[in-house]
């Protein structure tokens, strides 16, 4: 069991630099990661040049708008975001629907822009607003069980798919800087990705043993699994009740330069 263990952390570990060198670039006078929130913000509340507010679709709290389909971009990980833009300028990641605006937002960005807008959202005020499910379910939304999503995101199913549990901590609060945090994510954008994940129009999913990480799971999900797991996402509490621990996100952004 140590064995498998410490073989577990250094794949985790692996994954970590990965993902943190991937779209970020070191300052040449010190050799680390800079980022200035004060220009991320003024591009998120203003925009910059043909880029519109990012707020505009996300939210003035970068919570997310679930009849836009945009996802909550607050506290889910400064490494995930700077990810995300690099991959949308790199058509490495092409949404379809309202999100399709993503690549070219992205291009118009420098390098710096999008490390300077990932270090602001990751640092906003933590806030719990979950997807209204009630209001989906009344303007036609598919929504599925919270008691059943719940399962799987604590247990997955034997044989068929890991638990969310195992790779996004507990009720999705994240792992940073490996895996971004999905609990307390946007409904639709939830449904929306894992769909993506199972159909292959996203795939720029972590690649471990050739195995792309996200895509494999999804591809054993049902729609029925992927509407209770993304409802109880939504509005699973951050917090484990057995060790009180609230994650902020923001391992990554705490060693990085500040400007």
């Amino acid at each position: 069991m140590r064995k498998s263990t410490s073989m577990l952390s250094s794949w985790f570990t692996l994954i970590a630099a990965i993902v943190l060198v991937s779209g970020t670039s070191a300052s040449a006078e010190t050799g680390k990661i800079s980022a200035n929130p004060a220009n991320g913000k003024t591009i998120f509340t203003e925009g910059k040049g043909d880029v519109p507010a990012c707020m505009s679709c996300h939210g003035e709290n970068a919570l997310g708008n679930d009849d836009m389909g945009s996802p909550r971009l607050a506290n889910i990980g400064y490494v995930y975001i700077v990810k995300q833009l690099t991959n949308f300028a790199e058509d490495k990641r092409v949404p379809s629907g309202l999100g399709a605006v993503m690549n070219g937002f992205a291009k118009a960005l420098s390098d710096q822009d999008r490390r300077d807008v990932a270090a602001f959202v990751d640092s906003l005020p933590r806030k719990f607003e979950p997807s209204d499910l009630k209001a989906l379910k009344a303007n036609g939304q598919e929504v599925g069980k919270t008691h059943l999503g719940k399962l799987l995101a604590h247990s997955g199913v034997k044989g068929k798919v890991a638990s969310c549990y195992s790779c996004h901590g507990f009720n999705g609060r994240g792992s940073d800087p490996m895996f971004p945090a999905i609990g307390n994510q946007k409904y639709v954008y939830l449904v929306n990705q894992l769909k993506s994940w199972r159909d292959g129009t996203r795939a720029n999913d972590p690649v471990v043993g050739g195995v792309h990480m996200m895509q494999t799971v999804a591809k054993s999900l049902t729609d029925d699994d992927i509407y209770n797991v993304a409802a109880y996402l939504t509005s699973a509490p951050p917090v484990n009740v057995r060790d009180g621990v609230l994650i902020d996100n923001q391992t990554v952004l705490r060693e990085i330069i500040v400007r």
